[in-house]
C-alpha cells in the first residue's frame, strides 16, 4: 500500500528485489541475522501463493543466485566493484519491475518501512550501516 502498487504480486516481486540488493551490500552473516527476525506473516489470506512469512521473501528463490551470494564478498563501496546508492536504485527499478506509477525511491522507502516493522532496534541499526551511503541510507533512516 505504502508503495502505490495495485497488485499484492508485483508488491511481492519488488520486495524481493529490494531484499536480494539489500543481501548483496551485507555479509552472509548478517544477512542471516535479519532472516532470523522476519517470522510474522506477509499477509493473512486464504491464497496459497501468497501464504509466506516475510522471511521467505528475503530467501531468494533463485538458488545459483542464492548460494553466489552467500559465498562471495559484500558488493560495499562505489560502483561498478559495489553498489552504491545509485546501482541500489537501478537495480530495483530494472530487475524488480517497477511499474511507471511509482519508482524505484518509493517502493524501496515502503519495503524499508515494513521491514524496519520486523526488526529489533539492533538490526535496524546494523542494517543501516550495511546500506549504501545517500539516498539510500536515507530512506533506510527516514521509513
Amino acid at each position: 500500500v505504502k508503495g502505490g502498487l495495485p497488485d499484492i504480486y508485483d508488491a511481492r516481486d519488488i520486495t524481493e528485489t529490494v531484499f536480494r540488493v539489500m543481501r548483496d551490500v551485507m555479509t552472509t552473516a548478517e544477512a542471516d541475522r535479519v532472516q532470523q527476525e522476519l517470522h510474522d506473516s506477509v499477509l493473512p489470506t486464504d491464497e496459497k501463493a501468497l501464504q509466506m512469512e516475510v522471511a521467505d521473501l528475503w530467501k531468494d528463490r533463485n538458488p545459483i543466485v542464492g548460494l553466489l551470494s552467500r559465498i562471495r564478498p559484500p558488493l560495499k563501496g562505489p560502483a561498478p566493484i559495489g553498489i552504491d546508492s545509485k546501482l541500489f536504485l537501478t537495480r530495483v527499478d530494472n530487475e524488480g519491475g517497477v511499474p511507471k506509477t511509482v519508482n524505484a525511491e518509493i517502493v524501496v522507502s515502503a519495503v524499508f518501512s515494513a521491514t524496519k516493522d520486523e526488526l529489533s532496534p539492533e538490526r535496524i541499526e546494523a542494517v543501516g550501516q550495511w546500506l549504501p551511503e545517500g539516498k539510500v541510507r536515507e530512506l533506510w533512516q527516514a521509513a
